[in-house]
């Protein structure tokens, strides 16, 4: 409507001037409901065509969408396994502290496992002072291996040495009794030190990697009983918590409740048509109104625009995606902030807003080689937004009556 009357103002006012002053044609006589469209064919087509280009001018280069959404995070609470509750520490509504304790699985399995881990660290501890007992034992098995392989070594030289002096006095049979003995004893001496040095592997390599090994259980076992303990991960405020003990939590089926974070804004998520694909870049300003917080205009601008559009993803299933699927046509995701600090003060978080942007030409408009045709062009792009300006102006003060008055909310 009100491009139609701006559009108008500069056709069919005209021609009524022109057949009013020009022609002596009045309005009750000459021009009347019969005779109008004869009287001002003229101006009525030219208006027609002038707004409807004005209206895909303005809608085209100056965006508008009521699918908008002042978005917030929120924060599912799940535990990490499945698992009955046992303690429940915070309520609905509650606020929390990151790592503040909200509930507690029950944890007989996780420390049970935990108790295991720590008895066998001291049972490694134990081995490692039986080893190093075995050690010092192990010293007085060399030195009375020694002592004996020595004494056979030396009886041997003895019978040996008789033998050569006199070789009737000892009997061959005799020396080679003794030289077995002797070599009885050194590997019993051998045998010995090889049973220290297997001690003293297993007491530095052996006995501490085992340990290491028992301590990361400890310590694995540590964490999975952590994890019986749900925290918070962030500052907020708990939403939807209803858990009781007894209840069963699954990370897959059921969720605990939502963490609505303190730093939860996003700001507002918008769907343009898909149409304004090529207009809408990052960096246009905007504006916006919200049902939260009436007669209020809010100064944007787009921080992102989705490249892809929702309704066309496919992903894989058991059966084939049909095109018919995809009928339904999505919006351009659009992602806008506010151009100055504190602007969503007062909007309450998921509220419907309607918002606007605008394409500027500025930049090209201070080029030098641009032609005279280009420039005007350009001009008058950037100005018709203000149309597009004064209808969201417009929409903010009866916004309120629409939601109140003529809709009954």
């Amino acid at each position: 409507m009100l491009e139609f009357m701006i559009c108008s103002l500069l056709t069919i006012f005209p021609d009524f001037l022109f057949r009013r002053y020009v022609q002596g044609k009045r309005i009750g006589r000459e021009i009347n409901l019969y005779s109008m469209w004869f009287e001002l064919r003229w101006g009525i087509t030219a208006c027609v065509i002038l707004t409807l280009s004005l209206i895909t001018l303005i809608f085209y280069f100056h965006p508008s969408t009521k699918t908008v959404t002042a978005a917030f995070r929120t924060v599912t609470i799940l535990p990490e396994a499945t698992g009955r509750v046992a303690e429940v520490f915070v309520g609905m509504n509650d606020k929390v502290a990151a790592g503040d304790p909200l509930f507690r699985l029950d944890d007989t399995e996780q420390r049970a496992a935990l108790e295991t881990a720590r008895r066998r660290v001291a049972e490694i501890d134990a081995e490692t002072a039986v080893a190093e007992t075995e050690l010092a034992a192990a010293d007085g098995l060399i030195a009375q291996a020694e002592g004996a392989y020595r004494q056979a070594v030396d009886e041997l030289e003895t019978q040996v040495e008789l033998n050569r002096l006199n070789p009737n006095v000892v009997a061959r049979r005799e020396i080679e009794r003794r030289q077995v003995a002797a070599d009885g004893r050194k590997g019993a001496r051998d045998a010995a030190v090889s049973n220290k040095q297997t001690l003293e592997t297993k007491i530095a390599s052996l006995l501490p990697a085992q340990k290491a090994s028992a301590e990361a259980a400890l310590a694995q076992a540590q964490v999975e009983l952590d994890k019986t303990v749900i925290r918070a991960g962030t500052h907020g405020m708990v939403q939807q918590f209803s858990l009781r003990p007894g209840d069963i939590v699954n990370p897959m089926i059921r969720s605990a409740g939502i963490l609505v974070p303190d730093d939860r804004r996003i700001g507002l998520v918008a769907g343009f048509g898909q149409i304004e694909a090529q207009v809408m870049k990052p960096g246009m300003i905007a504006e916006a109104t919200c049902v939260g917080k009436p007669f209020a205009v809010i100064p944007m601008v787009v921080t992102e625009v989705q490249e892809v559009i929702a309704t066309g993803q496919v992903r894989p299933t058991d059966q084939l995606a049909d095109a018919q699927q995809f009928a339904r046509p999505g919006t351009l995701t659009t992602f806008l902030e506010p151009l100055y600090e504190g602007q969503f003060t007062g909007i309450p978080p998921g509220s419907s807003c309607i918002a606007n942007a605008y394409t500027s030409n500025h930049d090209e408009l201070q080029s030098p080689g641009i032609s005279t045709a280009r420039w005007l062009y350009l001009h008058m792009i950037d100005a018709v937004g203000l149309v597009h300006a004064m209808i969201l102006r417009l929409q903010a003060l009866l916004l309120p009556v629409q939601t109140l008055v003529l809709t009954g909310h």
